[in-house]
């Protein structure tokens, strides 16, 4: 309902949106650049629960930004972060190609190595906040190509070391790998609004005020 036009008036003349409001409607969500301290004060503290949490409440893969494309989320994923493109065939089959996984430098040319990694595990984001969204927006979330830090391309072995644990408990292997991590960790959460506990944050602290105070943080509030 539009506020602050007469009654008569919507009798007496057409109705218009002003140019004013379609343009403020497009606008874009603005993108954020904090240094990694000031990025950790900004996510809000609460305590974690994983009451009710499934991995089944976050579709996915789905069928990614291009569904006339006939690949889903992971094969997308995949032939983004390349350094040399795989083979394409029938069905969305990947063979061939090479990427590196930052978590543990390691180069990996069989796409059936390679694990699609949440950057905040699922599990994590539930008991910070996603037990709260409806099914539609965990979705988003599982599939999120938008960002470019919310999927990343690793090796099976290092996302399955990772699991569902923060940095508290799991850092990358690679030790060049840490602060691109943490912001990349840091941002995820700020980008989708989710909460972290206290050990985590004082973790996050510790690194943002040491090794990784230089670090800086990008991110985009997700729609």
């Amino acid at each position: 309902m539009l506020r602050g036009v007469a009654a008569l008036s919507l009798a007496l003349t057409p109705l218009t949106v002003p140019q004013t409001a379609l343009a403020a409607s497009a606008v874009p969500a603005v993108a954020e650049v904090l240094a990694l301290a000031d990025a950790v004060q900004q996510i809000p503290v609460a305590d974690e629960s994983r009451d009710g949490y499934s991995r089944e409440k976050f579709r996915h893969w789905n069928t990614g930004l291009d569904p006339a494309d006939g690949c889903n989320t992971r094969a997308e994923v995949l032939l983004t972060e390349a350094i040399e493109a795989p083979t394409v065939s029938a069905g969305c089959k990947l063979t061939g190609g090479r990427w590196i996984s930052y978590y543990d430098g390691q180069e990996i040319t069989d796409p059936g190595k390679l694990d699609i990694d949440h950057m905040v595990p699922l599990a994590e984001a539930w008991d910070s906040g996603a037990s709260a969204w409806d099914a539609k927006r965990r979705e988003a979330y599982a599939n999120d190509q938008t960002a470019a830090t919310s999927l990343v391309a690793v090796s099976a072995r290092s996302n399955r070391q990772k699991a569902d644990q923060d940095p508290r408990e799991w850092m990358p292997l690679a030790s060049e790998a840490t602060c691109r991590y943490l912001g990349e960790w840091v941002g995820t959460k700020l980008r989708w609004g989710l909460a972290a506990d206290q050990g985590e944050i004082d973790a996050l602290t510790v690194y943002a005020d040491g090794p990784c105070e230089t670090a800086v943080v990008h991110y985009t509030p997700a729609p």
